[in-house]
């Protein structure tokens, strides 16, 4: 049996198009390849970026703003000497891209301008920190991306 053109393209469209919907059912039904979110509260959050910008603006100001050291009890937050213990509330949030499941939040307990985050809730590898911190009515946000 001789095969043409047209037929040829015609099984060279049906292969291809096999070979994608089999990548797509793949992705979809494998638990592997998990899809969510980065946070669930995603467009609550979204509502709140200006403030967010405002309190970075404000850290930015600070003539020191927060420095981490990682020790061997864990990460150690260092905080504005020039600030009151007392006077700084608020709270640590770290997000691990690679498991969600890792993610926590810490409130805010300053003893002698330190915070440690132990080491019994980190995992090796890439966190982002999220501090969001007052002191005196003034809000102070301080993000970054950090290998442990």
């Amino acid at each position: 049996m001789k095969i043409n053109w047209g037929t040829g393209i015609v099984i060279a469209f049906i292969c291809f198009i096999s070979f994608i919907m089999y990548f797509v059912i793949t992705m979809v039904t494998n638990d592997k390849y998990n899809h969510d979110l980065v946070v669930e509260d995603y467009y609550k959050q979204e509502l709140n970026f200006q403030n967010d910008i405002n309190k970075e603006k404000n850290a930015k100001t600070l003539a020191e703003n927060i420095k981490w050291q990682q020790t061997p009890d864990g990460l150690l937050l260092k905080f504005p000497s020039n600030f009151k213990d007392g006077d700084i509330s608020g709270t640590v949030y770290m997000y691990r891209p690679s498991n969600k499941t890792l993610d926590f939040n810490l409130p805010l307990e300053i003893n002698n301008h330190h915070f440690l985050i132990p080491n019994s809730k980190l995992v090796e590898g890439r966190w982002n920190i999220k501090i969001d911190w007052n002191h005196n009515s003034s809000n102070y946000l301080f993000k970054e991306s950090i290998s442990y």
